[in-house]
């Protein structure tokens, strides 16, 4: 049965980076109540100064918030999940679920954490979801059924886009749209410092920079083109983008950027230090 998130009480285990962009864009987009929600974080001093600041319940009790939840999002460093897991398995039962963003953590090892037929679903989302903007991939685990996933897409879907994977692509995921955000902004400061160096003023560079790639990306998920025929309607004859697409073939950006994401998903893979 599809949850009602407007009534739902949940709880943010974590407060780091996105665990903390997730709760406020969550927040901004009426999606959760700041009144249904608590977080915790690792020590009382922080605890008291978020929960001042996001107007929340915030302590370093996780059980005792997961005690008062019907929605736990893990939001911990992989190598914390088993510890808090185990902490919390007590207060989790078959009614609640636990959505985790523990880059790299599959959901067997969580479920034999918690040590009981508990609903886990796995989501990776990117930091673009600050700009409603984000890209989230997910899967459930074996206890989870269509409407655990549909639950945690009604989250990640109002900070921007999700896909459901088969568990075994969750780390091609992480490689691919978790980490490609750094990418792009290399990509991005390297056209707008290309701007500089052509005469244009930092400030207008990484306008053009910046609106281009968006432009892009739209035009792609917008026409459902394939990119290669896309970048074949900018290159016209003897114009002046195909110099320009040369020198990225000379300098093999194309092969780079490829290995770029084969590393960082092999390192995905290797972030768990399993017991």
């Amino acid at each position: 049965m599809k949850r009602r998130m407007d009534r739902t009480k949940v709880a943010f285990l974590g407060l780091g980076k996105m665990g903390g962009i997730l709760l406020q864009a969550l927040f901004k987009k009426k999606v959760l109540r700041p009144k249904n929600t608590m977080a915790t974080v690792g020590h009382p001093e922080r605890a008291q100064a978020l929960s001042q600041e996001l107007g929340i319940s915030v302590t370093t009790d996780n059980r005792q918030a997961v005690k008062k939840s019907d929605l736990v999002l893990l939001c911990v460093k992989p190598q914390t999940v088993r510890v808090v897991a185990q902490e919390i398995a007590g207060e989790m039962t078959s009614g609640k679920l636990l959505i985790s963003i523990a880059a790299s953590v599959p959901t067997p090892y969580i479920e034999e954490s918690l040590g009981s037929e508990v609903p886990v679903v796995r989501a990776m989302p990117n930091i673009p979801c600050v700009v409603d903007c984000g890209m989230t991939g997910m899967c459930k685990g074996q206890f989870a059924d269509e409407s655990d996933l549909e639950t945690a897409r009604t989250l990640f879907d109002a900070v921007g886009m999700t896909v459901s994977v088969a568990e075994k692509h969750m780390d091609a995921v992480t490689g691919l749209s978790a980490s490609g955000p750094a990418f792009i902004f290399i990509i991005l400061e390297s056209l707008a410092e290309a701007g500089v160096k052509v005469g244009l003023s930092r400030d207008v560079a990484t306008l053009l920079a910046a609106q281009t790639v968006q432009g892009a990306a739209r035009m792609v998920l917008e026409t459902g083109s394939h990119p290669a025929l896309l970048k074949d309607a900018v290159t016209t004859p003897a114009g002046c983008t195909i110099d320009g697409v040369l020198e990225l073939e000379e300098g093999k950006l194309r092969v780079t950027l490829i290995k770029a994401v084969v590393k960082a998903t092999q390192r995905a893979k290797e972030l768990l230090v399993v017991e």
